[in-house]
């Protein structure tokens, strides 16, 4: 499609004019070139900036993921070591310069750049431009559950225009229609639909017709076709860092390793959640103390507001908010009968409770700052699962106490998507979904999310 090769050439420009900015600005701040010799050098560390670059340009992850922007990550990190080794072995000490000065430089501006093109995609997308066009086959259940995916998150480009299926609705009935998406054929009309409807993207979902022969068929069917075929797992909700592909016995085998809990990473992670948090505390602290007087002036009751959590391995703590309702206002919960909250929890748009300030509060999540105590203290992490009431979690089936195995998060993937707006199985979803899938990346673009989300106050209340 013509906008799928604008884009890239967008993104492929953008990268391209970075570096040559970086290193240009780079030569002259530090006083480069000084005849053909220091030319070849500022070419030289252009061409090393470009070319690991290149990879990163796949039209497949553009616009979507963290992969776009864990390979960006790992073509600079890749040049900042060519030019280490270089260094080393020409004795060159004025690369340090352009490895500590000019490569930091030109990564945070490829990283503007490609985020501002990310948002101008995003937006076109969310008006109905810039979408490929999907067939998906399977059963109607697997086919319903895909639709609302794509739906849900329309940022990913994806439009299931038609489907196939041989399948039975609830009722016993073929359906015409799955979700008002229209019913065009049975399974092995999938690969003739695909080429006469110009379709990018034929998926395949879970149903027992698809045997490993007639996959293979459809793929040769579709092969000198622009259609691109994708098969979702039955593990829909394992991916990133989890997943491996390997051939085994001449066949591609799905390997799903371990969540990691442990290790470096793990590490990393409570590293980052501490200096982090101190950090915060330290430059907010004026701002928190502007919030503790107005709290105290606005209605009676202490500042700070104590609830008991379950935590990690479902170990209790104290987590710590600024009141935002009026004092004893959990004693005051039986005398409401209406609750707008999801599954067992009580939530209100327009609570009575709720203090002037404390409403303002809520609007902007600033009454969860002093959480970056409990941060401090270990008890939770900037990025993690929703925290769990008591009584919550002793009404968690099995599963849902996988929840348990990370700590919880100021942020997370919940707070990123809509807050007290979603469904109480959306909810559950994405914690558990954070939980099988957690890496430093994920956490960063959440934390990113974050500020977003609370600016536009997106299920605050």
């Amino acid at each position: 499609m013509r906008w799928e090769r604008l884009y890239r050439l967008a993104v492929a420009g953008s990268d391209t004019s970075a570096a040559l900015l970086c290193v240009g600005g780079g030569a002259v701040l530090l006083d480069r070139p000084g005849g053909s010799r220091g030319l070849l050098l500022v070419v030289a560390v252009a061409v090393a900036l470009v070319i690991p670059l290149v990879p990163s340009w796949d039209q497949r992850i553009l616009g979507q993921g963290t992969e776009e922007f864990r390979r960006l990550g790992r073509a600079l990190l890749t040049t900042a070591v060519v030019l280490a080794f270089a260094a080393v072995a020409s004795g060159a000490t004025s690369l340090r310069d352009w490895i500590f000065g000019v490569l930091p430089c030109t990564a945070l501006l490829c990283l503007l750049q490609r985020y501002t093109l990310r948002k101008i995609l995003h937006r076109y997308r969310a008006a109905g431009s810039c979408l490929l066009p999907v067939i998906a086959a399977g059963h109607p259940d697997a086919l319903e559950d895909l639709i609302a995916r794509t739906r849900r998150e329309s940022h990913l480009g994806w439009q299931i225009r038609a489907v196939c299926t041989s399948g039975r609705s609830g009722d016993g009935r073929a359906p015409d229609r799955i979700d008002s998406v229209p019913v065009v054929g049975g399974f092995e009309d999938v690969a003739t639909k695909a080429r006469l409807g110009g379709y990018r993207v034929v998926m395949i979902s879970a149903d027992r017709y698809w045997t490993r022969t007639r996959m293979q068929r459809l793929c040769w069917d579709l092969e000198g076709t622009p259609t691109e075929m994708v098969v979702a797992p039955m593990l829909m909700d394992i991916a990133g860092p989890r997943v491996h592909v390997s051939e085994v016995l001449g066949m591609p085998l799905l390997r799903l390793s371990e969540p990691v809990f442990t290790g470096p990473r793990l590490f990393v992670k409570s590293l980052v959640d501490r200096m982090g948090a101190l950090a915060l505390l330290v430059l907010l602290s004026p701002v928190l103390g502007v919030i503790a007087a107005c709290v105290k002036a606005d209605s009676a009751g202490p500042v700070l507001y104590r609830q008991r959590r379950v935590g990690h391995h479902g170990e209790p703590f104290v987590m710590l908010k600024f009141r935002t309702m009026v004092e004893g206002a959990d004693s005051l919960r039986e005398e409401l009968t209406h609750d707008e909250g999801a599954g067992p929890l009580f939530k209100l748009r327009d609570d009575p409770r709720t203090t002037a300030v404390g409403s303002w509060l809520r609007g902007y999540s600033l009454d969860e700052l002093p959480q970056l105590v409990n941060v401090l203290r270990g008890e939770m992490s900037l990025v993690g699962p929703r925290p769990s009431l008591p009584g919550e979690a002793a009404r968690y089936e099995p599963e849902m106490r996988r929840r348990f195995l990370v700590r919880p998060g100021m942020t997370g993937l919940w707070q990123v998507s809509g807050r007290s707006d979603l469904s109480w199985s959306e909810s559950v979803r994405l914690d558990l979904r954070y939980v099988e899938n957690w890496s430093l990346t994920l956490d960063a673009m959440i934390l990113w999310k974050t500020v977003r989300a609370v600016l536009g106050r997106q299920g605050a209340y």
